[in-house]
C-alpha cells in the first residue's frame, strides 16, 4: 500500500486547500492512504510512517514559511538519515504572480533533498499553459480550474512514483500510463 503525507502549513487556508487536492489525486491511484496534516499536527514519526511525502507552504518572500522550516529544523533533526530515499514534492502559494512561489517550491525541495528524499517535477501540462516542474502553484486561493488540476495532478504523480519506485507497480509508471493511452 502506498502511504502518503500531504503536509503543509497554511497561513490563509490558501496552501491547505491545496494540500486537499493534492490529497484527491494522490488517492486517485489505487491502494494508496494519505494523511493531510498541517506542520502543527505532524510529527516526526508521520514523515517516516510515509513512503511519500507533498510538502506545502505558502510563499514567504521567495522561500517557504518559518513554521514548515522550523519542522524541518527542529521537529525532524533526529531524524536525519531515517527518511533516505523517500518520494517528495513540493505546492505553494502567493498572494500574486511573480510573488516567488516557484523559488518557495525549490526551498522546499532543497530541504527535502537535504534530508535524502528523492524529489521530482512534472513535466505533463495539467491545463493549458500549466505545469508543475518545480511543484504546484497557485495565486492566492485554487479556484481556477487549471490550478485545481496542477495540485492533483502532482498527488498523483506523487502516489504513481511510490507505487513504482517503493512498492515495484511498473503499470502505475506515468510513461507507461502516457502510452496505453496513446494506443488505439
Amino acid at each position: 500500500m502506498n502511504k502518503i503525507l500531504v503536509l503543509f502549513d497554511s497561513a490563509s487556508g490558501n496552501t491547505e486547500k491545496m494540500a486537499d487536492l493534492v490529497a484527491q489525486g494522490a488517492r486517485g491511484i489505487d491502494d494508496t492512504e494519505v494523511r493531510v496534516l498541517s506542520v502543527e499536527q505532524a510529527t516526526a514519526q508521520d514523515v517516516l510512517w510515509c513512503d511519500g511525502v507533498a510538502v506545502g507552504s505558502p510563499t514567504n518572500m521567495g522561500i517557504l514559511s518559518w513554521k514548515m522550516k522550523r519542522f524541518w529544523d527542529v521537529e525532524m533533526a533526529d531524524q536525519w538519515m531515517k527518511v533516505d530515499g523517500k518520494i517528495g514534492c513540493a505546492f505553494s502559494s502567493a498572494g500574486g504572480w511573480g510573488g516567488g512561489m516557484e523559488l518557495a517550491c525549490q526551498s522546499l525541495l532543497t530541504v527535502l533533498m537535504n534530508f535524502g528524499f528523492l524529489v521530482f517535477g512534472v513535466t505533463d501540462y495539467s491545463a493549458q499553459m500549466m505545469t508543475a516542474h518545480y511543484g504546484a502553484v497557485a495565486v492566492r486561493e485554487p479556484r481556477e480550474d487549471a490550478a485545481q488540476a496542477n495540485c492533483r495532478l502532482l498527488g498523483q504523480r506523487l502516489a504513481e512514483w511510490v507505487a513504482v519506485r517503493v512498492h515495484g507497480k511498473m503499470e502505475e509508471h506515468p510513461v507507461n500510463k502516457m502510452d496505453s493511452r496513446k494506443a488505439p
